[in-house]
C-alpha cells in the first residue's frame, strides 16, 4: 500500500540502532536529543506500583517532558496535582500533558491540569461511541466546548487518536470529518503516528492538508501486521522520516509510547530514548 510504504523501514536506515539489545547503549556517553518526552502509559503498571520511584528511573534516563494518563488511582496516580508537579520539577522534568476523559469527572480534571501547570489536556477516547460521520460531528461540537472550558483555566485541550478514527463512511474518513468541525482555535490534535501507519494512512497527508494543527505527537514504532508497538528501529515506522516534517505538522513536543515490551518496561523506554540519541535527528 502507498500509504504504509512512504514510511517502512529502509533496510539501511538507522541499523545500527535497531540491533541494539536493550540496556547496552549509556545514554551518558551519547549526543542526547533535547526535550525528550515520555507518555506515563509505558510505564502504568510501574506507576501504579511506586510512582515517585518511577518517575526517577525516568529521570536517569534523560526524559524531561511528561504526559500523565488516566489510571484507577486518578489522573495523577495516586499522588496530588501539586505534588506530581513538585517531584517532577525536583528532577528537572515538566509535567507538560495528561490524558483523560471527557466524562462526568471532567470539571476536576480540568482543576487539577491547572494547579499542576499542565500546558495541554488530552481526550483519549471519543465522548460518544459510534462509528459514524453524525457521531463524529457530535464529538466535534463536545470537543470545542471542551476547548472553551479548558481555555478559561489557561490550558489547551486536544485530542489523541488511535486506530478506529481512519474508519471510513460513505467515502468520508471519520478523522478528516473531526478536523473539519472541530475550532482549531480551541482544539488541537496530539497525533499518534504508529496508530495513523498502521491503519494504512500518511501522517504526512495529514500534515500537508492540515498544517500546523498537531503539536503534539505520539511516537512509537510498530510491527504493522500484528499491529503492536516494538522498540524503535525494530518495526515498520521511519522514525526519521517523520521528523523531518515536525515543522509541517506544527509539532512542538512528542511522548514515546511503548505499549508492549521485549524485556521489561523500564528497559525499552531505555532503549528508544538511547536510539534516538544515538541517531542524530535533528527537527
Amino acid at each position: 500500500m502507498k500509504t504504509r510504504r512512504t514510511f517502512l523501514k529502509n533496510a539501511s536506515c538507522l541499523a545500527a540502532g535497531s540491533l541494539l539489545m536493550p540496556g547496552l547503549l549509556k545514554a551518558g556517553n551519547l549526543a542526547k536529543m533535547n526535550d525528550v518526552g515520555i507518555q506515563l502509559y509505558s510505564v502504568r503498571k510501574e506507576m501504579l506500583e511506586d510512582a515517585a520511584g518511577t518517575l526517577a528511573k525516568l529521570a536517569k534516563i534523560g526524559y524531561k517532558e511528561i504526559e500523565s494518563a488516566k489510571s484507577e488511582k486518578g489522573n495523577y496516580y495516586g499522588m496530588k496535582p501539586k505534588e506530581i508537579k513538585q517531584i517532577l520539577n525536583d528532577h528537572g522534568m515538566t509535567l507538560r500533558s495528561g490524558h483523560t476523559r471527557l466524562d462526568k469527572g471532567w470539571q476536576q480534571s480540568v482543576d487539577e491540569a491547572a494547579e499542576a501547570g499542565q500546558q495541554y489536556l488530552i481526550c483519549s477516547v471519543l465522548p460518544s461511541p459510534g462509528q459514524t460521520v453524525d457521531n463524529y460531528k457530535k464529538c466535534a461540537e463536545l470537543f470545542s466546548k471542551a476547548g472553551e472550558e479548558c481555555k478559561k483555566a489557561g490550558i489547551t485541550f486536544g485530542y489523541h487518536n488511535h486506530e478506529e478514527e481512519f474508519a471510513e463512511e460513505n467515502g468520508q474518513v471519520l478523522y478528516d470529518v473531526l478536523l473539519d468541525n472541530v475550532q482549531p482555535g480551541l482544539v488541537i490534535m496530539e497525533m499518534d503516528l504508529g496508530w495513523v501507519i498502521a491503519s494504512g494512512k500518511d501522517p504526512l497527508h495529514y500534515f500537508q492538508k492540515y498544517p500546523g494543527r498537531f503539536p503534539l505527537w505520539h511516537l512509537k514504532d510498530m510491527d504493522l501486521s500484528k499491529k503492536e508497538s516494538v522498540e524503535f528501529g525494530k518495526g515498520g515506522v521511519n522514525i526519521a522520516s517523520l521528523f523531518q516534517h515536525a515543522k509541517e505538522s506544527g509539532m512542538k513536543y512528542f511522548f514515546i509510547e511503548q505499549e508492549e515490551y521485549a524485556h521489561t518496561a523500564m528497559e525499552s523506554l531505555e532503549f528508544d530514548y538511547n536510539y534516538l540519541a544515538k541517531s542524530g535527528i535533528k527537527y
